[in-house]
Parts: C-alpha cells; structure tokens; sequence
C-alpha cells in the first residue's frame, strides 16, 4: 500500500511538472518605466527638418537610458493642419502610408537599433483617407499599433476621425495613447484605464496653460494612473494621487526624462467604487437621433 501510494504520488507530481513546464505562468508587468518626452517647436510642412530633431533629440536622450521616447502630436509634418494654408489634398501630400513610408521604417529602426519603445505622431493615409496619428514602436522595431485621434474639432475636421481607443501590450502591462483634445473627454481616459492601462501616453500640440494642467491632474486623478503630456513647449507627468510628477518648459528642443514607479496605479478607490449600473446614459446617449443642425 506503501508502494502504491508512492507511485502514485510520484505520478501526480511528475503530472503537475509537466503541466507547469507547458503552460508557464505569464510574467508579471515591470513596474518601473522611464520616460523621455520630446519638446521642441516643430516646421509646417517640413518632414526632414522635423526628422533630423527628432534623431537628435533621440542621441541626447541615449545616456539617460530612456525605455519609452514620446513625440509631440504630429511630430512629422509639423501639426499642420491648422495653418492657414492648409486643406485635406496639402495634408494627403506629407501622409505617409504605413507600409511603405520611408520616414516611419527610419522610426522602426531606431527604435531596433536603440532598442526603446517610441510613439511617433504623424499624419497617416490609409485607404485613401487621412488620420492625425501616434503610433507605437517596440524595441524589436515590430510596430506594434497605431492610435487614431477619435475627438475632432474645427482644424482637425481635414482629418477622418478614428473609430477606437486600443491599448497595446508591453513589458509594462497595457498602454494607451490619446492625441490631444480627446483629453477633454474624461471617457477617454477612462476607458483606457478599464483595459488595463497604468500609463496613457498623451502626444499633443493645443492649449498647455494652468486649465490644462488641471485637467492632466484631475484625468490622472480620476483614472488613479499616470499620463505623459507630451506638447512642443511643455512636457508634464501626472500620477494617480493628482500630482505632477514631472514638469519642464521651453521653446528650444529639449527632453524631460522621469522614472515611474507604476505599481503606485492601483485598481481601488475611483476603479473599485464605480457604478456603472448609473451610468447607462453614457451609452445610451450614442443611439439619439442627431441634433439639429448635426451630421447624422
């Protein structure tokens, strides 16, 4: 019986090995990430001159050892959708296609040979039509997703707008990206953060004032995460706790770089004590009829 019970524990136990060797356990998120956000008042128009800023901005950013390399919003083409001079058939002009730009393989390589995460802005053409654009490389070069800024207003309407808020995955858990003035919709953010989202990272170009800065603390606040304000003149870093974690100014290229701590973004509190069972008018608001005077 001594035997018996010794073989078959001696079984189970080779059983168990064999199950935990096929099916390892994932590996937990890293919890610290250190980021470098770009500044620097970009050219209209002007892809190379905007390019030769950002390699250079990445070579000053090297012995500091970055894991995520932030550009402002629309980085590549200078934002110019709002000059003047500005229509969707100049903006199809500076597109780049994602497959075939020779601008966004020099991003791709970059970030292989630095072996760093970078999100890029630019403007994309994708089945004939243009989207304001961040996308997301890995240090393997691998893009890994392309956000599409989803809240247009005036300027921005030369744009299609984009149909979703994705998150991808990293060595850091998910990460979400929103451009701009989709920041002025908390459910932005806080739908990012529902998927798992500990840092959003926030390319921009509008307003930078004391409002804005305000409304960074409060989206980090409400949310109980971090976001990575990434502007031409201010780079800022809010955490959960609705503190600014990082702040520069300036005109002239510059970088911001910080290390946080992302275990500090937890799930209690604001996530825990939600009720979305009062918030179905949230949803429900996207099924009314249009407005009068509206696109239907």
């Amino acid at each position: 019986m001594v035997l018996a019970t010794s073989i078959a524990f001696t079984v189970g136990t080779a059983l168990l090995g064999a199950q935990a060797a096929a099916a390892p356990p994932a590996e937990p998120a890293r919890h610290r990430v250190r980021l470098a956000l770009m500044r620097g008042v970009p050219v209209k128009w002007n892809l190379a001159a905007n390019f030769d800023t950002f390699l250079a901005l990445l070579d000053e950013a090297a012995p500091q050892k970055p894991d995520i390399f932030i550009t402002p919003e629309g980085w590549l083409d200078g934002y110019a959708a709002p000059d003047k001079a500005s229509t969707p058939e100049r903006l199809r002009g500076v597109a780049q296609d994602l497959d075939e730009s020779p601008y966004l393989q020099a991003v791709a390589d970059q970030a292989r040979e630095r072996s760093i995460f970078v999100c890029f802005g630019f403007t994309s053409i994708e089945h004939g039509r243009i989207y304001n654009a961040a996308g997301l490389w890995g240090p393997d070069g691998r893009r890994i997703g392309v956000y599409r800024k989803t809240h247009l207003q005036r300027h921005d309407l030369q744009y299609t707008p984009g149909e979703g808020l994705p998150v991808w995955p990293t060595p850091w858990g998910p990460v979400g990206i929103m451009i701009c003035a989709d920041r002025r919709w908390p459910e932005t953010a806080r739908v990012l953060r529902l998927q798992g989202a500990r840092l959003i990272l926030n390319p921009t170009y509008g307003f930078s004032n004391e409002l804005n800065e305000a409304m960074m603390r409060t989206r980090a606040y409400e949310n109980q995460c971090f976001i990575a304000f990434t502007h031409p003149e201010v780079s800022l870093v809010t955490g959960p706790k609705g503190d600014i974690e990082a702040k520069e100014e300036g005109e002239e290229p510059g970088l911001l770089v910080c290390e946080l701590d992302l275990a500090e973004a937890r799930d209690d509190n604001h996530l825990r004590d939600r009720r979305p069972e009062l918030y179905v008018l949230l949803t429900e608001d996207a099924a009314r009829p249009p407005h009068e005077g509206e696109t239907p």
